[in-house]
C-alpha cells in the first residue's frame, strides 16, 4: 500500500479500513481528496479485499471542505469547478464501487462533504454523537459533491430542500428515523460494528454484491420501472453459470454452507 499523509490504510479480514486523519477537523483540501482516492484505488483493485470500510481519526468525522480552499478561489470560477469536480468524481466512483462500502460516521459531526462523502457510500452507520448537515447555505454558497442530488434520493425531496435551505444540523437519532443512516450505534463501537457488517459481506459472493450495487445504482437512474427491470434482469443473467452460482445453489440443496470463490 502507498504512503499517505492524510490517510490510514489497514486490511483486516478481507476488509480494507481507510481512517482520514487531517486534524483539527478533517477538513477536505486537494491533498487529502487526492489520497483519499489513490488509496481507494488501490483496495479496490485489491483481490483480496471484498469490503471497504471508511472513518476518521479524532473528534471529528469530515466536518466539511476546508473554507480557506474555497475562499482562495472566490473569483476563480474555473478553479472553483475544478475543486467541486474533483470532489465529485471521487464520490461517484466510491458510490459505483462494486465493492461495497460502509461510512463508519464518528466522532461530533459530519457536515458539508464530510455528510455527502458519507451518502455516497453503500452503508452508513453513525455513533450516537454525530451531528449531519448541509450547513453551506449559511456561507452563502451551496452544497457541490452531490449534496442537492443524493440527499433527495435518500430522504425524499421535502425533507432534502429543509435541511439544505436552511442548513440546520440533525443528530444522529434523526438522521436515522428520516432514513440518512441505516444504524445508530453508542460511542466508540462505530468502527467495531462496521467490521461486523463487513465480516458478514465477506462471506458473501463477491460476483452477487458487485451486481447487486451496480443493479440499484443503474435502475434509479432510470425514468421508469420497466427500465429499472431490464437493468435487473440483465444483472440478473450475467451471473448464470458462474461458479459462486452453482456453489450457492448447491449449498442449498445440499443443506450447507457455501464456500464463495467470487468467480
Amino acid at each position: 500500500m502507498g504512503e499517505y499523509q492524510y490517510i490510514h490504510v489497514s486490511i483486516e479480514d478481507r476488509t480494507a479500513i481507510l481512517t482520514i486523519d487531517h486534524p483539527p477537523a478533517n477538513a477536505f483540501n486537494k491533498q487529502v481528496l487526492t489520497e483519499l482516492e489513490a488509496a481507494f484505488d488501490e483496495v479496490t483493485t485489491d483481490e483480496q479485499v471484498k469490503v471497504i470500510i471508511i472513518t476518521a481519526a479524532g473528534q471529528f468525522f469530515v466536518a466539511g471542505a476546508d473554507i480557506n480552499e474555497i475562499y482562495a478561489v472566490k473569483d476563480k470560477p474555473d478553479e472553483a469547478k475544478a475543486f467541486i469536480r474533483q470532489g465529485q468524481e471521487l464520490f461517484e466512483k466510491i458510490e459505483a464501487s462494486r465493492k461495497p462500502v460502509i461510512a463508519a460516521i464518528n466522532g461530533r459531526v459530519a457536515l458539508g462533504g464530510g455528510n455527502e462523502l458519507a451518502m455516497a457510500c453503500h452503508i452508513r452507520i453513525a455513533e450516537d454523537s454525530v451531528q449531519f448537515g448541509q450547513p453551506e447555505i449559511k456561507l452563502g454558497i451551496m452544497p457541490g459533491w452531490g449534496g442537492t442530488q443524493r440527499l433527495p434520493r435518500l430522504v425524499g425531496k421535502g425533507t432534502a430542500l429543509e435541511l439544505l435551505l436552511t442548513g440546520d444540523n440533525i443528530k444522529a437519532q434523526e438522521a436515522y428515523r428520516i432514513g440518512l443512516v441505516n444504524k445508530v450505534v453508542p460511542v466508540g463501537s462505530v468502527v467495531r460494528e462496521a467490521k461486523r457488517l463487513a465480516k458478514v459481506l465477506s462471506n458473501m459472493s463477491a460476483l452477487a454484491m458487485g451486481a447487486i450495487i451496480a443493479a440499484v445504482n443503474e435502475g434509479l437512474e432510470k425514468t421508469n420501472i420497466d427500465e429499472a427491470m431490464w437493468v435487473e434482469a440483465e444483472k440478473f443473467a450475467g451471473l448464470q453459470g458462474s461458479e459462486d452460482m452453482v456453489e450457492g445453489l448447491s449449498a442449498f440443496l445440499e443443506k450447507r454452507r457455501p464456500q464463495f470463490k467470487d468467480r
